[in-house]
C-alpha cells in the first residue's frame, strides 16, 4: 500500500507540475549565508540553546549547531532562526 501511495504521489507530482516539499510533506530550507535559516514544514521544536536548535520534521528530526543562535519568528510550520550557522543535520 505504501509502494502504491508513494508512487501515485510522483505522479501527481508530476501531472500537475508540483514541488516535491508539498506531495511528499518535506522540509524547505532557505539558508542566507552562515547567518540565517528560514524552515517551512516543521512540526515543532524539540530542543532550544544558543548553540542547538532540535526540529522535528515529518520523517525524522533536523539539528542546527552554531553560536548565538535566536529563534526570531516561529509559525505553526515556519521558524526563522538567525545566528553562527556551523552545521546542519537531517536525521531520519
Amino acid at each position: 500500500m505504501r509502494y502504491f501511495r508513494r508512487k501515485f504521489s510522483k505522479w501527481t507530482a508530476r501531472l500537475f507540475d508540483l514541488p516535491p516539499d508539498v506531495v511528499f510533506d518535506l522540509p524547505r530550507i532557505t539558508m542566507i549565508g552562515n547567518r540565517q535559516l528560514y524552515i517551512e514544514n516543521h512540526r515543532g521544536v524539540l530542543h532550544f540553546s544558543p548553540e542547538l536548535l532540535k526540529l522535528a520534521v515529518s520523517k525524522g528530526e533536523l539539528e542546527i549547531r552554531g553560536s548565538h543562535l535566536s529563534i526570531r519568528a516561529i509559525l505553526p510550520e515556519e521558524v526563522m532562526i538567525e545566528g553562527i550557522v556551523l552545521e546542519l543535520k537531517y536525521m531520519e
